[in-house]
Parts: structure tokens; C-alpha cells; sequence
């Protein structure tokens, strides 16, 4: 990938020896925050997948999607995403304050360079807040001062885990019941919406993922995880799935008819968005 990147103003505490999350998915998507350890992730997960940028596109595009769909058919005004990642063209506030100007978003992220470059813009208007905090622990985003100032729990709410979880490289708590954990705190008729890596377990697409994953694991970023469907089905335990349920993210809604094929890794990437009854 060529790019340009922000090295010539790296602030002092960004540690650009290692990878970050949120700046390998800035080079995923052709951003400018990111720098070379970062390109370098991209370029091995190249090798093993020559297309797997779309990762990523797919996993935005998802996200823009069930934004509109809470924003407009739901009635929810208030959104807590976790794991904001930097600053693309469409955001979720963006794309959810488009269809309802009173729409309140929290963000969360605790990467360094989330917090030097992308704050400022994630904090865009007054309905717009942005909270450092490990959003792998549950109890310290609940209890999180922002969190709790702009976010009412008496109220449903929506809360986004879009393309996090696959990055959760520890055995206990689990994924699983790090989502539970928030999914008891949420108000009855609150909607949650996950993307993950996934292990579609299909002769033609499975072997992909596997190198991947294998890829990313032993990359300078160490994480990334492709489950399977029954295990991300268990991200959703106790919730309601809003039709088509569990699917490629590429095939969540998508915008009009499909004309050209997918690329093999767009089934690499699922998601789903639930309701909790």
C-alpha cells in the first residue's frame, strides 16, 4: 500500500514500534493515521489474502447500515460505541444525527492515537462525547463518568461492538460474557449490533480465514480472531435477532441489488444487530 501517513507529527507517548488496532484499520481503509509497522500488517494479510482491505470496507459499511437502521426504525436516540477506531467519512454520529439531529452518541476507544488524532474529531458537536476506557472491561465503561453523564439506561440505547471483540486476546472473561455483561446492564428494547472475523467452516473459504487469522495473530498486532457462527451466536445469548440475523456483513441489508461478486473474504466477516426483549 502506498498512502501517506502522520509520522512527521507522531506525538511523544504514540509508540510507533508497534501496531496499532485503530491505525492497521485506518491503512485497511486507505486512511492517513497510520504508519509503517501498521502498513505492514495490511501487507502480510495481503500476501495470504490479496483482497483483504475488504475487510474492513465491509465491516464500515456494515456499521453505517445498522446506524441507519437504529436511527431511523427504532426510536432509539443515544448510542454507546465501543471501539471507535479513528475518524473515516462516515461516522456513526454522522450517519445517525443525518436522519435525527437530536441523537446523542458516546464513543469509546483507549488508543493512543485515537486519542491524539481522532478525539477532536469524534467530538464534533454538543450531541457528541468521547470516553477513554478499555471497552473490554464491561463495568469500567458502565460506571464511566462520560458514559454516564450522556447516556440514560433508564432508556434504550444502542450498543456497538463493530469489529472489537475479534481483537479480545484474553480466556477469561470470555467475548461471550464480556457482552453478556453489558447486555444486562441495557434497558428491555435496547438494540445491540457486533461484527466479527469469522470462520465460515466451508471447504472454499474456511482455509482463508484460518490464514488470516494466522496472519494477523503472528503480525506486530497480535489479534484477530476468526469464530465461528455457533460461537458468535453466542455473542447474542437471551437477545431477539432482527431479520436477516447472523450473516456476512456484506449481506446485512445491503444498498440495492448485487451486480458483481463478492471477494472471498467478504466471507471472512459477519454481523448481526439484536434486540433485547
Amino acid at each position: 500500500m502506498s498512502g501517506s501517513s502522520s509520522d512527521a507529527a507522531t506525538p511523544v507517548y504514540i509508540d510507533t514500534t508497534k501496531a496499532s488496532i485503530a491505525r492497521v484499520y485506518d491503512a485497511f481503509l486507505n486512511g492517513k493515521d497510520n504508519y509503517e509497522i501498521d502498513r505492514e500488517v495490511l501487507r502480510r494479510v495481503q500476501e495470504v489474502a490479496p483482497e483483504a482491505a475488504t475487510l474492513a470496507v465491509d465491516n464500515r459499511n456494515f456499521l453505517i447500515r445498522a446506524t441507519r437502521f437504529v436511527a431511523s426504525q427504532t426510536g432509539i436516540t443515544q448510542f454507546l460505541d465501543c471501539g471507535s477506531g479513528l475518524p473515516t467519512a462516515e461516522n456513526t454520529h454522522q450517519v445517525a444525527q443525518r436522519i435525527n439531529p437530536d441523537v446523542r452518541v458516546v464513543y469509546v476507544d483507549n488508543d493512543p492515537v485515537v486519542l491524539a488524532h481522532g478525539r477532536a474529531l469524534l467530538e464534533e458537536n454538543d450531541q457528541t462525547h468521547f470516553s477513554a476506557a478499555d471497552i473490554f472491561k464491561p463495568q469500567e465503561i458502565l460506571n464511566d463518568p462520560v458514559v454516564r453523564k450522556h447516556i440514560d439506561f433508564s432508556e434504550p440505547l444502542a450498543l456497538f461492538q463493530m469489529g472489537t471483540l475479534h481483537h479480545y486476546n484474553g480466556a477469561s472473561p470470555t467475548s461471550a460474557e464480556i457482552m453478556a455483561e453489558y447486555v444486562e446492564a441495557l434497558p428491555s428494547g435496547s438494540f445491540i449490533g457486533v461484527s466479527h472475523f469469522l470462520d465460515p467452516e466451508t471447504e472454499e473459504h474456511s482455509a482463508i480465514a484460518r490464514r488470516m487469522e494466522e496472519t494477523f495473530l503472528h503480525s506486530p498486532m497480535g489479534s484477530g480472531r476468526f469464530a465461528t457462527r455457533r460461537e458468535l451466536l453466542g455473542l447474542f445469548e437471551g437477545l431477539e435477532l432482527v431479520e436477516p440475523g447472523l450473516v456476512i456483513c456484506a449481506n446485512w441489508w445491503p444498498d440495492g441489488p448485487r451486480l458483481k461478486e463478492l471477494d472471498a473474504v467478504s466471507y471472512c466477516i459477519a454481523g448481526a444487530v439484536a434486540r433485547k426483549p
